[in-house]
């Protein structure tokens, strides 16, 4: 889509790895290139976490329960998970965005918008430095990246999604709308299936309809996403990367491969999951000014409870115990619990926001918890858990 956008404009690019967990899989498995494979835990409860590309025609995406999955693609190889490596692999090629610019903000482990406007001078025009981000992403990590390219982020998401596998697509501003206005709806971002199913209804299939039809009688319809919609279809989207961007919450959750009756059972996995949180909060550098419980019964009826804490804290033993007084708020279960999560919520940056606990006993879980951080770095192949947890395993048949 050529020409390249003036000089003076934006040039944002959002870069998302293309099938990543498979890919970077295939890193160590390349026989099974080409072939239907399907990233997930290999048990009956589990979800697809990643397909690629061949087990997609098939039907298969992310989030589908692996059951599902393996009925739409019988033939597909299931192949489980390693997110330390995939956290790893992550972070080089964050690191790798850093060299292009200083301004990237990180979406997730596998993308990211990055704003190329002070790198032209150096680099080039938008498209070369989106085909070098390509070229050297697949020269020094064997991974396929595909870029989009705008002057508005999420018409950079657009180009991005539009361009996959492997690709890359330039929206320069003089095009944007004649971009925009060729699109479905469902193209646009924030447009899930019950909003696209609520627009159809209106008589709006296309972007070009939402444009043309008049905000007033949008917002009355919808409301302030009516509003939202319609000055997106105009392109208007003036927000811009946000470099280092807090997570806004971080979280941890199991579903059971057998529905859990047993009390003790339930609190050791809340245990596990508060570690796993807690360990991820110190490793973000950020603590959780509040926690929220999860919990699934066998029906899938689904329970969320939040709590706000006297102080911000990344120790799983303030985690945990929060965690556990609002499953005893509760009260009796009415069925056996088929999925618990732990969610720890409104994080703020250790370096300055952090109120520190006059709590000794905290203070003394963190010091042990931060040496099993220290251990677990050290040692990857050494499993480090409260000595309750360990037990636990031990005792499992």
């Amino acid at each position: 889509m050529a020409p390249s956008p003036p000089a003076d404009s934006r040039v944002l690019a959002h870069v998302d790895m293309d099938a990543y967990y498979v890919e970077v899989e295939l890193l160590t498995r390349p026989e099974l290139r080409g072939r239907k494979i399907i990233v997930a835990q290999d048990s009956g409860r589990s979800v697809v976490l990643s397909a690629s590309y061949e087990a997609r025609a098939d039907g298969v995406r992310s989030a589908m329960p692996l059951a599902r999955a393996r009925r739409a693609s019988p033939d597909a190889v299931v192949i489980s998970p390693h997110m330390d490596v995939y956290r790893e692999l992550s972070r080089r090629i964050m690191s790798y965005f850093d060299t292009v610019t200083d301004a990237v903000e990180q979406l997730s482990v596998d993308e990211a918008f990055l704003d190329l406007t002070g790198a032209r001078r150096r680099l080039g025009g938008p498209e070369q430095i989106g085909q070098k981000i390509r070229r050297e992403i697949r020269g020094e990590f064997n991974l396929p990246a595909t870029v989009g390219i705008a002057d508005r982020k999420f018409i950079a998401k657009i180009a991005s999604t539009r361009a996959k596998p492997d690709g890359l697509m330039l929206v320069p501003p003089h095009r944007r709308l004649e971009f925009l206005h060729s699109l479905p709806v469902t193209a646009m971002w924030g447009v899930g299936g019950k909003t696209a199913e609520s627009l159809k209804a209106f008589g709006i299939t296309t972007v070009l309809q939402l444009a043309e039809t008049p905000e007033p009688a949008l917002r009355r319809r919808f409301g302030v996403t009516g509003t939202a919609l319609h000055r997106l279809a105009w392109g208007e989207d003036a927000r811009e990367v946000q470099p280092h961007r807090i997570e806004k919450s971080i979280g941890a959750e199991e579903t059971f491969a057998v529905d859990v009756e047993d009390e003790a059972a339930l609190r050791a996995e809340l245990l596990r999951l508060s570690h796993r949180v807690a360990a991820r909060l110190r490793e973000s550098g950020v603590s959780a000014e509040g926690i929220s419980l999860k919990l699934r019964y066998s029906d899938f009826e689904t329970l969320t409870r939040s709590s706000t804490l006297s102080h911000p804290t990344h120790s799983a033993l303030a985690i945990y115990a929060r965690v556990l007084g609002m499953l005893e708020r509760l009260g009796e279960r009415p069925q056996p619990v088929r999925l618990v999560g732990v969610r720890a919520e409104r994080l703020v940056d250790e370096g300055g926001s952090l109120q520190l606990s006059f709590d000794r006993t905290e203070t003394n879980w963190l010091d042990a918890e931060s040496a099993l951080d220290a251990i677990a770095k050290k040692f990857p192949q050494v499993q480090t858990a409260p000595a309750s947890l360990l037990r636990a395993r031990r005792e499992d048949p």
